[in-house]
């Protein structure tokens, strides 16, 4: 055993010895409390990114917290929660963030038309460093907005200019709840996906918990594929659906 981790045993017939009731399993569970979780073998950071109202927050939150709220706020500033997790055996600490987006012109503008030259170059600190140290990358469209689909390539010209090259990339069409309000397709979606290099394509709801979890727990999956690892690729099985709409590598 780890010497940080040894009890000190006491001596037979010491002063405030031990009871002769005293169990050895009640030793046990003792010293197991005391020792500290088991570090995660990795820390991944993961940024979701889209227009305005397209459910950025509720994913996060119904992944990390299980939770969904009908009247969210739009995220002001970045936001971010902690969630670890165990794919191919190892422990993994994520790190899932939300950029800022500015609004003007009746549109979410990525660059922040409407704010002033300090501001901006501030926001461009910022958002080049999420960007940087982002492992993987969730791009969300609202499948009843068409702006929020039509705003895709200029969120792309922002993974283009910060992202590394090597970040897997995940484009969501999400509020699939909303099926009857459906604007775009999902066959439009799995185009545009197609058209960029590595990304992958599926459709949620946050507020059915709808392949919420796949959506990330796939991405994670993409990105220790990269890792060498001895263990086996993960096969996911718990939702039929996500893997027949996956879009191909």
């Amino acid at each position: 055993m780890d010497p940080r981790y040894d009890i000190p045993r006491r001596a037979a017939g010491g002063g405030g010895g031990g009871s002769a009731n005293s169990s050895p399993a009640l030793g046990a569970q003792s010293r197991r409390r005391k020792m500290p979780p088991r570090p995660a073998d990795f820390k991944l950071q993961i940024i979701i990114i889209g227009s305005r109202g397209v459910g950025k927050t509720s994913l996060m939150e119904r992944f990390t917290d299980d939770t969904f709220c009908e009247a969210c706020k739009s995220t002001v500033g970045v936001d971010f929660k902690i969630k670890t997790v165990e794919l191919r055996g190892k422990k993994i600490r994520l790190q899932i963030c939300l950029t800022v987006t500015h609004r003007g012109k009746g549109r979410d503008y990525l660059a922040g038309s409407t704010v002033t030259l300090h501001c901006q170059e501030r926001f461009n600190s910022i958002t080049s460093a999420y960007y940087r140290g982002a492992k993987g990358i969730v791009l969300v469209y609202d499948i009843t907005k068409q702006e929020t689909f039509e705003d895709l390539p200029k969120w792309m010209k922002m993974i283009d200019k910060y992202a590394s090259e090597e970040a897997e990339l995940l484009l969501v069409g999400n509020k699939l709840d909303c099926e009857t309000d459906r604007i775009i397709s999902r066959q439009q979606g799995e185009r545009f996906a197609s058209r960029i290099s590595g990304m992958r394509f599926c459709e949620a709801s946050a507020k059915d918990n709808f392949n919420v979890d796949e959506i990330f727990l796939k991405l994670v999956d993409d990105i220790l594929s990269k890792v060498r690892l001895n263990v086996p690729e993960i096969h996911f099985t718990q939702c039929i659906h996500c893997l027949v709409h996956f879009g191909s590598l």
